[in-house]
């Protein structure tokens, strides 16, 4: 199950932009860009895909830990805290350092 508030607010900054498309899975709400996961909501936390880099970014800020689902951390992806996320501000940078990170990767085949 997922955040419906949280994703509602990701789908107001989504609205308009053609290159993503939304997807469930894994009980999860999500956005993908040309293919690739970019971002979602997992249980009430905000799903980046932003690279090593930007992971190394963020990785010592408050509400942010490491994309782990299955006990495996995903490498390049983060999980960001509701509590990071209460200004508008704060949850447009993180959804905008996805969008930055996805937007360098080639289409996937078969889309």
């Amino acid at each position: 199950m997922y955040d419906p508030g949280l994703a509602a607010r990701l789908d107001d900054i989504m609205a308009g932009m053609l290159e993503m498309e939304v997807t469930r899975m894994f009980g999860g709400y999500g956005f993908l860009m040309n293919g690739h996961m970019c971002l979602g909501v997992w249980d009430d936390r905000l799903v980046i895909r932003i690279g090593t880099d930007g992971w190394n970014a963020i990785c010592d800020q408050p509400h942010v830990g490491p994309m782990d689902f299955t006990g495996k951390v995903m490498k390049g992806w983060a999980m960001i805290h509701p509590d990071g996320l209460s200004e508008d501000e704060d949850l447009q940078r993180y959804v905008d350092m996805a969008i930055m990170f996805c937007a360098a990767l080639p289409p996937k085949q078969g889309r």
